[in-house]
């Protein structure tokens, strides 16, 4: 899904950015529509969405996200069933049908970000997500068809591991994460195998396994692969990281530890095997660590 996002206020960051195409793409998905599809997102404070608010709907008060499909969906009837009604909005410019416009008011972001406890990013993707739903045919008017977008809502969010409600990440969660992971460790050769939870600041965890090869050299590392699955999906600032094995400690190694300097030197470390648990920080591990700051750029 093609998002061209107006952001005159310059309130979003490349994160925020890369959130909101993820959460439009799986959206898309969850809907089940297989042509393409292009969405305009204006970024505006409360001011502005009370004045389109009362233009537009006659309502003379701010909100947190405005809808307007360019579709007249049959009753009952979403994107996912109408196709064909979807090509007729075809734009030969952007490739794709477009589906609507979306107004979100950052204003509201911070206020409910605060409220619900979480970050402005996860609110403004919630945001988002919300909106797009409306722009598909969803409503909320009725008790009868609230569920079902929310549902929707929940299914979209959910498999790219982001909820609204802030789910508390514990120590012992992470821990039990990572050791989950050890079932995929592909260890033909050393029969070491390791797993680790990597938890990123927005309340995402990620988890990765180490991957042997023949050629041992290409061997990676479950820190790594944890670390570099965060920082394709957006992620870049991190808490904590589990890490587990069986028989001994699995203290990262050296590559890790420099890899996971990169974007967090104040990390927590939590290391499992046969039921104990070390806790540490990467600072420890790498005193005097060579990270970006260290860079005269």
């Amino acid at each position: 899904m093609i998002l061209e996002i107006e952001d005159e206020l310059q309130l979003l960051d490349e994160q925020d950015r890369a959130l909101m195409q993820r959460c439009a793409g799986s959206a898309k998905a969850a809907e089940g529509v297989s042509v393409p599809l292009a969405v305009y997102v204006r970024i505006v404070d409360d001011g502005e969405i009370q004045t389109i608010n009362r233009e537009q709907r006659g309502k003379d008060a701010s909100t947190d996200v405005l809808s307007f499909p360019t579709v007249n969906y049959p009753k009952g009837k979403t994107a996912g069933s109408c196709e064909k009604l979807l090509r007729r909005e075809y734009d030969p410019e952007t490739g794709a049908c477009h589906l609507g416009d979306i107004i979100i008011s950052m204003d509201h972001v911070r206020a409910q970000a605060a409220e619900y406890g979480h970050s402005e990013r996860r609110e403004t993707g919630y945001l988002l997500t919300h909106g797009l739903f409306h722009l598909m045919g969803y409503d909320h008017m009725t008790d009868g068809d609230k569920p079902v977008m929310r549902a929707m809502e929940e299914k979209a969010l959910a498999a790219i591991g982001l909820t609204r409600e802030e789910i508390a990440v514990t120590d012992e969660k992470l821990l039990e994460t990572a050791v989950g992971m050890l079932a995929y460790s592909y260890v033909p050769y050393s029969h070491y195998a390791v797993g680790a939870a990597l938890l990123a600041k927005d309340g995402r965890v990620f988890t990765g396994c180490n991957v042997e090869n023949a050629a041992y050299g290409n061997t990676m590392c479950a820190e790594r692969t944890a670390l570099f699955k965060a920082v394709s999906e957006g992620a870049r600032e991190f808490e904590a990281i589990a890490i587990a094995a069986r028989g001994s400690a699995p203290f990262p190694c050296g590559a890790c530890r420099q890899s996971l300097y990169e974007f967090a030197p104040d990390l927590r470390v939590m290391v499992t095997w046969d039921g104990n648990v070390r806790r540490t920080t990467l600072r420890a591990l790498l005193p005097e660590g060579f990270g970006p700051s260290s860079l005269d750029i």
